[in-house]
């Protein structure tokens, strides 16, 4: 791998915003810390990242991700175990997923160096930031953008990447109950569904307020051509357990690759778990709770791991899912969060240590 510590500069802020910080009653993403890295593709190429205290930027009116679009992004966790020592899980998949939304956007990939290295010295910088409160951590907002100007519809020649951070609690807590989608979709064949980027979520959320006008939390999309199949559950991978088997759907044009969702099935299959990875229909998810072997729904994402879902809702009518003292949401959620905070370890190779 290309290394970048002869050209990578650090600007550190002269006061620090962390003494204002109330670190035991954090909201998720909306306190960020006092540094922020930012790298310029200009002239065909990534010039040297930039490490400098959290600031606006500049853009003109005229760039182009105002105009088509142009913006995909990563989500991440920076954990602190009781040793104080700062953790990461699994980031070169969130850099390669990172890259393969670039490539479908038509933005230039970027250098593992300038993500990996940039990502390291940006929380050596800010360690005092990651919370070692239980179910807190450092939420990383890795980004692409297209700063170049021009009113065509075409893509950029200029483009910005940026990491930012944000000390956070909890995302979700307790159980939601979530509509099925009968007439929206989240995304279609031959699409950007796969890819994170930022209209993907900006569709969802007229939907999802639909939903939660009617008494919900969530939607769970279903697919674009017939509606038959659940597909994931608002911006989260989703699971579902038939008698004692996980189910979730195949990754697709349609589904994100999500990192949770690939360690969830490895740590179920290290469980003992049965599962399967293949289409779920709506008739197959409401005829198990129509005869009593529906026996769990979550949601698994970076945000929140994992969040159980108490009940959906179809065509008018409410199914709710049973308690469960042992589910295996709660089982997968802890066996993650264990190798994510360094309690356990860590047989799959995913802890990265920042050093």
């Amino acid at each position: 791998m290309e290394t970048m510590a002869n050209t990578f500069t650090v600007e550190k802020a002269k006061t620090s915003k962390i003494h204002d910080v109330d670190f035991n009653n954090l909201s998720f993403g909306s306190t960020y810390t006092d540094h922020m890295l930012i790298c310029d593709y200009v002239n065909g190429e990534w010039k040297a990242p930039k490490i400098i205290p959290y600031q606006p930027l500049s853009l003109d009116p005229s760039a182009k991700i105002f105009h088509y679009g142009q913006s995909i992004f990563e989500g991440m966790k920076a954990y602190k175990d009781e040793n104080g020592q700062a953790w990461l899980f699994r980031p070169l998949e969130n850099f390669k997923r990172l890259n393969k939304s670039a490539k479908r956007l038509a933005i230039p990939e970027l250098p593992e160096a300038y993500f990996m290295e940039g990502l390291n010295t940006l929380l050596q910088l800010e360690s005092d930031w990651i919370p070692q409160k239980p179910g807190s951590s450092l939420y990383i907002r890795p980004f692409i953008l297209a700063s170049g100007t021009g009113f065509h519809a075409s893509p950029a020649d200029e483009y910005k990447f940026i990491i930012a951070c944000a000390p956070s609690g909890a995302y979700f807590s307790g159980k939601v109950k979530v509509l099925i989608e009968e007439n929206y979709s989240r995304a279609a064949n031959g699409g950007v569904g796969y890819a994170k980027a930022g209209g993907n979520y900006a569709g969802q959320f007229y939907p999802t307020q639909l939903a939660v006008d009617k008494g919900y939390q969530q939607v769970i999309w279903t697919d674009d051509n017939t509606h038959e199949y659940i597909e994931e559950a608002g911006a989260m991978n989703i699971f579902v357990r038939i008698n004692d088997t996980l189910i979730t759907g195949p990754t697709s044009d349609r589904i994100l690759d999500g990192i949770t969702r690939k360690s969830i099935l490895d740590i179920a299959k290290d469980e003992g778990i049965a599962t399967e990875v293949r289409k779920i229909s709506v008739s197959e998810v409401v005829e198990a709770a129509n005869n009593g072997t529906l026996k769990e729904m979550f949601g698994a994402g970076t945000a929140a791991v994992v969040s159980p879902i108490a009940g959906f809702g179809y065509k008018d009518k409410d199914y709710d899912l049973p308690e469960l003292t042992n589910s295996y949401a709660s089982k997968l959620k802890q066996r993650i969060t264990d190798i994510q905070y360094n309690r356990a370890e860590d047989k799959f190779g995913w802890r990265f240590k920042v050093q």
